[in-house]
């Protein structure tokens, strides 16, 4: 009902369409393979419930588990109630090296990658399975209905779709993105129709340069990050990224739209995401003519 009412508050212009996304948490895929979550005020984390060596680590999804559930139940219910007027988005799953850390926290997958690499990909691998196992069981859910696909970043995707990610890349250089990130990536790039990848923060930049020789990847999401210049400070990166035959899905303000494009010289490969209030209708609209969206 809640999200029904502000739904109803809501006009969609140009490519814009109502969705809703049972998010539980960024990484959520973690509880779904025997996590323990502890709910916080505006997020969730994920933390082991044993002390597992990375060896040891193997990941099978809890059919059971009362989070991955939950998520499921949403999703039907949704369906019943819009019956595909509101496009549902699959959940947050989050990233496979990144379920790994929240097996292995603080420094101790960061050492893993230097003491037993091996036994890293193969967790890695056996975490890729669970991932892809949720993902096909939840999207067995929305696609009888759904008249498309679309994820934690509402991009509607006639074709399946994700934005990919791995936030523990932070703190990894280049060599080991490329030993412990690129292959899986490039393997679930494979699988989905429309795959982008979620660049957040200055210390992922290192990795782009690798992230744009996956050649199914089709897009790059950038966030710059909390106390960084906004979205148009950063043409650099968007240049590379179009350069490069890639996609580029940013959100901010019209004038933040207005300026990037000014300096790229112009709109071309942006999926560009605005939410105003009603009240600059009149402006939004002449916006969207400016750049042939209606």
């Amino acid at each position: 009902d809640r999200w029904d009412y502000d739904l109803s508050l809501t006009t969609y212009l140009g490519d814009a369409f109502p969705a809703i996304i049972p998010d539980f948490g960024p990484g959520a895929i973690a509880a779904f393979v025997g996590g323990r979550a502890e709910v916080g005020m505006d997020t969730v984390w994920f933390h082991p419930r044993e002390d597992l060596l990375v060896k040891d680590l193997r990941f099978e999804i809890d059919s059971h588990d009362a989070w991955y559930l939950r998520v499921q139940n949403i999703m039907r219910c949704a369906q019943e109630r819009w019956e595909g007027v509101v496009q549902v988005g699959m959940t947050d799953l989050g990233g496979n090296l990144d379920i790994l850390s929240s097996f292995r926290p603080g420094e101790k997958l960061l050492l893993d990658l230097y003491d037993d690499p091996e036994s890293v990909k193969s967790a890695t691998w056996s975490a890729h399975t669970a991932w892809w196992q949720a993902y096909d069981e939840l999207n067995a859910i929305l696609q009888p209905v759904n008249p498309g696909d679309t994820a934690w970043t509402p991009i509607f995707s006639a074709e399946p779709y994700y934005i990919l990610l791995c936030d523990f890349c932070y703190m990894i250089g280049p060599d080991m993105f490329d030993e412990f990130v690129t292959p899986e990536l490039a393997a679930s790039c494979k699988r989905l129709a429309n795959p982008f990848y979620h660049l957040d923060g200055p210390g992922q930049l290192p990795h782009l340069d690798s992230l744009l020789t996956i050649e199914a990847l089709k897009g790059v999401q950038w966030i710059p990050g909390a106390g960084k210049p906004g979205f148009e400070h950063w043409p650099e990166v968007y240049r590379k990224i179009r350069d490069a035959g890639k996609l580029i899905q940013l959100s901010g303000s019209m004038a933040t739209f207005e300026a990037l494009v000014e300096k790229l010289g112009s709109a071309e490969g942006l999926v560009f995401m605005c939410s105003e209030p009603l009240s600059r209708k009149t402006e939004a609209l002449d916006f969207l003519k400016k750049y042939d969206v209606l």
